[in-house]
């Protein structure tokens, strides 16, 4: 969510990390002879074909292993704890917030139990480095059922970019879902203009007037719609009211332009839209602060199948936007263009911080002009709730040589260059 708080919503409302749209891939397991790991991640439910045999059986879509056997005839069931196993690199990395195991359509070849671990490894790790990475479990064992999306809440606040499925003893499961806000490095942003509104910057279709064909999280997703259903589309209204849904940005920022898609939607595109603005970074809410909205973009007429694309000149600070369809119909895509602001880039930095493994935050914090033990501290001082609290961690500090103003400066300077405060 926008305000990086464990969200009130179900957790499946947020952003899957380990979407296939969002860079998420297998990094390796110790089995699929049966079905490739790679299915785990596909974006579309399982399907079964009955009777559809390949070399290796019936032709699954989903992962899954050979049948363990135990050691010799005396013992030849596998032991307790006896698994297999599949890596998975999140698309972006986050805080997790609920992971599904869907086992559907496997029924008499599901595993008994499963488990999933997760780690934090910064740059572009190499599969044996990720394998000896330090794991983390973010859910128990647990026994599964055939043909079940098994929810797991997570209450974990750390950022994570790999995720391992482990399953007892062995076994099939159709996907994986694992659901979070993304955390983005604010380093990997400084000084550029992206989609606030995008998933993989942290844009969440936190609400929207209806969803009966498609949902709305499909308007901030990756790349480009191929179909009219990997848009957002809702039912025929028969009243006078209008459609909206409601995205909060990666961060408070300029919003420069903007792109409305209605691409594949030839006779149920809406007629116009218009969009409105909200800047919560005062601490309004806007689900029900109504006179806090501003105009962004005037209600505008749409064309159908069209890529529409507007510059704006918006003025003020914005960290949600809403867009309004009239009177009904469907959108591929909503892209705004725009760049953090000072007080922006410093709370999506603050976000992502808190949530960094110790060992990571004291790196980024030397690395930005702390000592280590100026940075032990600091990390020890989390959660940082605003800049407030970060500049009193900061002059907390005790110090280790020189002038106390001199240190307090040169501290100050650092967690700038790091969190912007």
């Amino acid at each position: 969510m926008s305000t990086g708080q464990t969200p009130s919503a179900p957790f499946t409302e947020l952003v899957n990390l380990a979407s296939r749209l969002l860079g998420a891939g297998i990094v390796g397991t110790n089995e699929d002879t049966f079905a490739d790991a790679e299915n785990l991640l596909v974006a579309k439910p399982a399907e079964f074909r009955p009777h559809t045999f390949g070399h290796k059986g019936q032709i699954m879509d989903g992962w899954e292993s050979r049948r363990r056997r135990g050691a010799s005839a005396e013992q030849p069931h596998p032991t307790d704890q006896d698994h297999d196993w599949a890596i998975v690199r999140l698309g972006v990395a986050g805080v997790i917030r609920g992971v599904i195991v869907d086992t559907a359509h496997f029924t008499g070849n599901y595993p008994e139990t499963a488990s999933v671990e997760a780690a934090a490894l910064s740059g572009h790790p190499s599969p044996d480095e990720v394998r000896a990475a330090e794991w983390v479990e973010i859910v128990p064992r647990s026994a599964l059922q055939g043909s079940t999306a098994h929810e797991f809440a997570v209450d974990n606040g750390t950022r994570f970019t790999h995720v391992r499925l482990n399953i007892f003893p062995d076994g099939g499961v159709a996907r994986l879902r694992v659901h979070g806000e993304v955390r983005p490095d604010p380093r990997e942003l400084d000084g550029l203009t992206f989609d606030l509104a995008a998933q993989e910057y942290g844009g969440v279709a936190e609400a929207a007037s209806d969803r009966y064909f498609s949902s709305p999280h499909n308007l901030n997703a990756p790349g480009r719609a191929s179909v009219m259903g990997e848009g957002w589309e809702t039912r025929r209204r028969r009243d006078k009211a209008n459609d909206w849904v409601q995205i909060a940005l990666a961060g408070g920022g300029e919003v420069l332009a903007a792109e409305v898609d209605t691409t594949h939607f030839v006779a149920n595109a809406p007629g116009w839209a218009d969009l409105v603005g909200y800047d919560a970074s005062a601490g309004g809410d806007p689900s029900t602060d109504a006179d806090g909205w501003f105009p962004i973009l005037p209600r505008t007429r749409l064309q159908p199948d069209t890529r529409h694309r507007f510059r704006l000149t918006v003025g003020r600070p914005v960290t949600h936007v809403r867009i309004n369809v009239f009177p009904d119909g469907g959108l591929a895509r909503l892209r705004l263009t725009g760049k953090l602001t000072e007080a922006g880039r410093a709370a999506l930095a603050l976000r992502w911080f808190d949530a960094l493994p110790a060992a990571d935050a004291e790196t980024a914090l030397t690395e930005a002009g702390l000592t280590a033990a100026e940075a032990t501290a600091l990390t020890a001082a989390r959660p940082l709730a605003d800049a407030a609290a970060t500049t009193a961690a900061v002059a907390a500090l005790q110090p280790t040589d020189g002038p106390d103003g001199e240190h307090t400066t040169r501290r100050r300077a650092a967690t700038w260059r790091l969190l912007g405060i």
